[in-house]
């Protein structure tokens, strides 16, 4: 439980410094999501989750 709540704060803490750093950059990235597909944004979450599987497994074994 201590290692999923270290990663969820992990999360808001590099989204956090991409919004405080990029503003108007994430502001377009948004606008961007907004006018895709919801299959679009469905496959972009599952790679991205497959990803991130992948890494955790390489770093921790």
């Amino acid at each position: 439980m201590r290692d999923l709540l270290t990663a969820l704060a992990l999360v808001l803490v590099i989204e956090g410094i991409l919004w405080a750093l990029f503003p108007e950059a994430m502001k377009r990235a948004a606008q961007r999501a907004l006018l895709m597909d919801s299959g679009q944004l469905r496959y972009a979450g599952l790679v991205a989750a497959a990803l991130g599987v992948v890494l955790v497994w390489l770093v921790r074994g």
